[in-house]
């Protein structure tokens, strides 16, 4: 049985529009082919496909890429639960690689374990094919807008 801390309220309208606006990211997300595919309060899940440019020389997707998507999934799963205007950057995560990956589709499931108004602790727990691949918890920082 999980224990979960009570958490600040969840927003859907925040959570469509951070999906959408996620999903059309630049940068690394789009380069990784990650996509949010679901979120509900505490958790979002993103998928991501295995493509010949992730993997190494010897055919396993590099852990780096794993570790991309976990940074990723981290924040994202707290902005339904902030303040419009909030921003959360990483602080530490911490990532154990269970199981090689050469094919298919990479599903994270990044799930709240705890958040205050300054911080947030997220597990994320990583499959590929219906196997466990990769398992990652870290701390987010929730910062509010700088003053103009």
């Amino acid at each position: 049985m999980a224990i979960t801390a009570k958490l600040p309220e969840f927003n859907q309208e925040i959570a469509d529009a951070f999906m959408d606006a996620s999903n059309s990211m630049a940068g690394l997300p789009d380069f990784l082919g990650v996509r949010i595919v679901h979120a509900e309060p505490s958790m979002i899940r993103a998928e991501m496909p295995v493509t010949e440019q992730l993997l190494t020389p010897i055919g396993n997707m590099h852990g780096g890429v794993l570790a991309a998507l976990c940074d990723h999934v981290l924040g994202c799963v707290c902005y339904p639960h902030m303040k419009k205007g909030q921003w959360a950057a990483t602080t530490e995560f911490k990532l154990n690689l269970l199981a090689p990956v050469s094919t298919g589709i990479v599903v994270a499931e990044a799930t709240l374990i705890s958040m205050t108004k300054s911080t947030a602790v997220v597990r994320i727990d990583v499959s590929n094919e219906g196997r466990a691949c990769c398992a990652a918890q870290g701390t987010v920082l929730i910062r509010d807008p700088r003053p103009k």
